[in-house]
């Protein structure tokens, strides 16, 4: 498998508040980007995954602040599977200032695999490959 390069951006204006700081809901987007990416990098792009009759909502989503990020600021976010087990995913999130190298955020969501009418999918046995990628991935993550 491809080493997957963690996601980077700079903060836009429009992130952050009166304080000139990140607003807290924009680390979440942050995540969910990280995620996109983090899939598209995978070589399973969500509008691939979707388009296959599979979705994967959030079931919850946690992130803890560390050091404020500021507009402008460059990031790199990344991304690591800590638990899958072919019905449910748990991810976690890792924010990190390109100006100072400091840990901006950290957090984590769990999802689950879905057909189109919201009803849980096995994707070991309805999406082999789909269960493959990421069960390789988990493999891959606990071992660093």
């Amino acid at each position: 498998m491809t080493e997957i390069r963690p996601y980077e951006r700079k903060v836009n204006y429009y992130e952050t508040d009166k304080m000139g700081i990140v607003h807290h809901s924009n680390y979440i987007r942050f995540f969910e980007e990280t995620r996109v990416h983090y899939l598209a990098e995978m070589g399973m792009p969500f509008e691939n995954i979707e388009a296959e009759g599979v979705l994967m909502p959030v079931l919850s989503v946690e992130c803890s602040y560390k050091h404020p990020l500021v507009f402008g600021e460059p990031f790199q976010s990344s991304i690591r599977v800590t638990k899958f087990n072919g019905t449910t995913l748990h991810l976690a999130y890792r924010i990190i200032s390109l100006k100072t190298g400091e840990l901006c955020a950290e957090g984590s969501s769990a999802h689950c695999f879905t057909d189109m009418d919201m009803k849980p999918i096995r994707t070991k046995t309805k999406f082999p490959h789909i269960y493959n990628i990421f069960n390789e991935l988990t493999k891959t993550t606990s071992e660093e």
